[in-house]
């Protein structure tokens, strides 16, 4: 939620942050949450000169009395009634200028950092990073010139991993390759639940229970603590991080008891911090968590729900951070180094790219992408999304840290990424790793599979 110290500060870079974003009527939105602080003040003003007028009153009542002047006494306690029924009446104004305004500032989303590009889709967003592609003619016909920095993986020669390969007409979508392998059954799926809840199977959840592990692993090399939260949250939590009331219709909601299905461990790792001071000693914290995710994606259609493209329920791996205003920076670029390390050990052909206004979630200032390439679909698909909130999540949550030097309490920064989703990466690992005996298992990758090769 933008604070209002933002928005006096400087209200025209936040409008046109958030015309940047795409963000309809950003002009009135802010127009109307200063005019409601005005009605806001104007009552605070009102109440604490009624207040200040009931005070004086009331400390004469005693000097009337004492003196005998009973009448007077009672006409000045008569005063202070009326007073008190007045203070009541700004008390209310205030709450319902608080309340109004709260609930708007609800709606509107966060402003964007000045280095993210303009644009109103998924278009315009620009690529950064291009790495582990052992095909360099195929980069160039993907990405605009100019807009990448190539990045070679550090491992095996592309000669060998292409050798391994089978040719590109020949290659199968994964979810041909799950069922000539056993390994997921999409249909059983739909039998047990529906659309979009796949069962693994064999080789297929043993690859899964792989990849978690080895994605925890990296995770806890990292400096990250594991933490077990609950997949269910309260609204609250939902509020604090900004699935609602932007989200609301894409999360599975259990209504007897008003608890949501977490989309993502943001939730529950993120509002751990809720209402809480740290101690800036204490900071950046580094957590990680392992959850199943659900997600209603009402709307989506077609080629991109196919397979393992976009399900309702998938497996995640995610990190988070607290931090100061001072490093969030740092630890942001921490973080895609670190998501882009498991994208090289993996040897995916992966890029990152830096998402639009128009592309941005709700609650970020700054989103990078990682995308893997699918070479049986020919097309990217999205396997993280790591962002710095900057103080919005922070406002939402009251999650504050105590500086060290002058002990003032100011608002914590807030970050999170997946490191990473798996349903698109088992997707392109089945794809790109096929080969005439299997599918080959990545190296780093074999210690946690058991072998090294689908067969």
């Amino acid at each position: 939620m933008l604070t209002l110290k933002q928005i006096y500060d400087d209200k025209a870079k936040v409008i046109a942050g958030l015309n940047k974003k795409h963000f309809s009527g950003a002009q009135e939105a802010i127009d109307e949450v200063l005019r409601l602080d005005g009605e806001r003040k104007t009552a605070q003003q009102a109440k604490d000169a009624a207040a200040a007028q009931m005070n004086q009153i009331s400390k004469s009542i005693g000097a009337l009395m004492a003196q005998g002047k009973r009448e007077e006494a009672e006409t000045a306690k008569a005063q202070t009634g009326a007073l008190k029924a007045q203070i009541a009446e700004f008390d209310a104004k205030m709450s319902e200028a608080e309340e109004a305004q709260t609930k708007l500032l609800l709606t509107i989303p966060n402003v964007p950092y000045d280095i993210v590009p303009e644009g109103a889709s998924a278009e315009d967003n620009l690529a950064v990073t291009i790495g582990n592609w052992p095909n360099q003619p195929m980069i160039d016909a993907i990405t605009k010139d100019g807009a990448i920095a190539l990045r070679n993986w550090d491992g095996e020669t592309d000669e060998k991993i292409a050798a391994e390969r089978i040719a590109q007409s020949e290659k199968l979508p994964h979810w041909e390759l799950a069922k000539k392998y056993n390994l997921i059954d999409f249909d059983l799926g739909v039998k047990i639940s529906g659309a979009g809840f796949p069962v693994y199977i064999g080789q297929g959840a043993r690859l899964q229970r792989a990849l978690i592990n080895f994605f925890l692993s990296e995770a806890n090399k990292a400096g990250y603590t594991e933490i077990m939260p609950p997949t269910v949250v309260n609204a609250a939590s939902g509020y604090g991080t900004g699935q609602l009331p932007d989200k609301e219709g894409q999360m599975y909601h259990c209504e007897v008891d008003d608890l949501y299905l977490i989309p993502t461990a943001e939730v529950p790792v993120t509002n751990i911090y809720r209402d809480v001071i740290i101690d800036e000693d204490k900071l950046p914290i580094k957590n990680c968590a392992y959850t199943e995710c659900f997600r209603r994606e009402a709307g989506s259609y077609g080629k991109d729900v196919r397979g393992l493209n976009r399900l309702h329920e998938f497996s995640k791996i995610e990190i988070v951070r607290i931090d100061t205003p001072e490093h969030s920076d740092a630890s942001h670029k921490e973080m895609l180094e670190h998501v882009e390390g498991l994208l090289q050990k993996l040897e995916l052909p992966y890029r990152i790219l830096r998402l639009s206004g128009g592309d941005m979630s709700f609650t970020a200032a700054l989103c990078y992408d990682f995308e893997v390439y699918s070479e049986a679909q020919h097309r990217w698909l999205e396997v993280s999304s790591t962002s710095n909130f900057d103080t919005y999540q922070a406002n939402r949550l009251k999650c504050r840290y105590r500086r060290a030097e002058d002990k003032k309490v100011t608002l914590c920064h807030t970050l999170n990424g997946s490191a990473l989703a798996l349903p698109r990466i088992v997707a392109a690992l089945l794809e790109n790793n096929q080969c005439e005996e299997g599918i080959r298992i990545p190296k780093a990758l074999q210690p946690f599979f058991g072998d090294d090769m689908i067969r």
